[in-house]
């Protein structure tokens, strides 16, 4: 049976994708283990603080589209962005009226179209605050800002040196601001070899927090943890968290988990439940004569007679040329090798040992078949890729759809 994408179950937010056509891969996510994610989350967090959806780089590679549905289901109501045009899919599709968040890139000339439909963002430099303030006295619309502070990650927010100025044109711009959130980022939160340069951050972002309550100025949140400061640093859980990679099922490292793992009840020590498995299937299968090279050049030669089967992904949809004669996938729930090297859309791999197999059937890129697993750390440690890394490279092109 043929295990591809067929036109009744395509992604129909694909700007890509013809409806018509077979995809020679696809991508399924559970939506129950989305939810549990976010229980377990909440759990650490406790009640009161929101819990925002970090969906930048196409929501991890999960898709932005898809993610909005199944977080809203679960109860979510923020999310964060990295730029503009994400922040639109996200408004575009939530059926909530939840609240957006741009945390990285926004073009001035943006800034009116988000102003409007009441999108926030970070201001970390005061070309921005000029120009957000400009365009909300011109429009009548107050600005939703979140003023992000240099506490140590050297890379956005606005310097100890600049409060002053910063602390006047707040309070001088008032009518036209709404000052959402005081923000900052930690550099490394997800490794212990960062402790000090964190613990200083979280030291300096209070010395930023305090002096504006002092000056009288106040935010309607405080916000600095990503998935592996609400994890690793409870005292930076404010009043809303950011929690990207955690909400999809990883851990941000195997250090964080560590970290946690004695806190973890005995009957669950894995509570974070991977979303996303990657499937396809053979696209024709051959006899390979021992000796035989296999594919491009000279990298693989068999070493006994042998069956392959074609399977129609390769580099161009996110299986790294780094797996040539490393990578692992699973074929009638056995895990089988990739042999010779990686092309742009196929790889070949050893099914010699396997009975029964034939052109149509499935091909497990990441997740489950039977009682084997090929699991996004594994695949990621094998092409020294961190999860993230190896997540977003995904083409939004593949097919996605939601299942229980």
């Amino acid at each position: 049976m043929n295990h591809l994408v067929h036109r009744n179950s395509w992604n129909s937010n694909s700007p890509y994708l013809n409806p018509f056509m077979n995809h020679t891969s696809y991508i399924e996510i559970s939506k129950s283990s989305y939810k549990k994610n976010i229980q377990f989350i909440r759990s650490e967090v406790g009640p009161g603080p929101t819990i925002s959806a970090v969906v930048k780089g196409n929501a991890y590679g999960h898709g932005i589209e898809n993610i909005v549905q199944i977080a809203e289901a679960a109860n979510i109501r923020h999310f964060s962005t990295f730029s503009s045009d994400e922040a639109l899919r996200v408004y575009q599709s939530s059926k909530k009226n939840s609240e957006v968040m741009i945390m990285g890139m926004l073009a001035n000339e943006d800034l009116e179209e988000i102003i409007k439909k009441g999108i926030g963002f970070f201001v970390f430099e005061f070309d921005r605050l000029n120009a957000a303030t400009e365009v909300a006295r011109k429009i009548g619309v107050k600005a939703k800002i979140h003023i992000e502070v240099e506490t140590g990650f050297h890379r956005t927010g606005f310097e100890w040196e600049e409060r002053e100025k910063l602390e006047l044109f707040l309070k001088n711009n008032l009518e036209f601001l709404d000052l959402k959130g005081l923000c900052t980022h930690y550099a490394g939160a997800e490794s212990i070899s960062n402790y000090v340069r964190v613990m200083d951050q979280i030291k300096r972002y209070h010395q930023f927090k305090d002096w504006f309550v002092e000056k009288q100025i106040k935010f309607e949140k405080y916000h600095t943890a990503c998935s592996a400061a609400t994890l690793n640093y409870p005292e930076t859980i404010m009043d809303l968290v950011r929690i990207g990679i955690a909400s999809y099922g990883f851990w941000p490292t195997q250090e964080t988990y560590m970290s946690k793992f004695k806190q973890l009840p005995e009957n669950n020590k894995n509570p974070l439940k991977r979303l996303i498995s990657w499937k396809s299937s053979i696209m024709s299968t051959k006899k390979v004569k021992m000796g035989d090279f296999i594919g491009y050049g000279s990298s693989y030669m068999a070493p006994r007679n042998m069956t392959i089967a074609l399977v129609p992904i390769g580099y161009s949809h996110g299986y790294s040329r780094m797996l040539s004669n490393l990578g692992k996938v699973l074929i009638g729930g056995q895990l089988v090798s990739v042999v010779g090297t990686v092309t742009m859309n196929s790889i070949a791999v050893d099914i010699t040992d396997l009975k029964g197999i034939g052109k149509g059937d499935e091909v497990v890129l990441i997740g489950k078949q039977k009682k084997g697993e090929v699991t996004v750390a594994s695949f990621g440690e094998s092409t020294q890729q961190v999860n993230y890394e190896l997540l977003t490279r995904l083409p939004q092109d593949i097919p996605r759809k939601i299942i229980a």
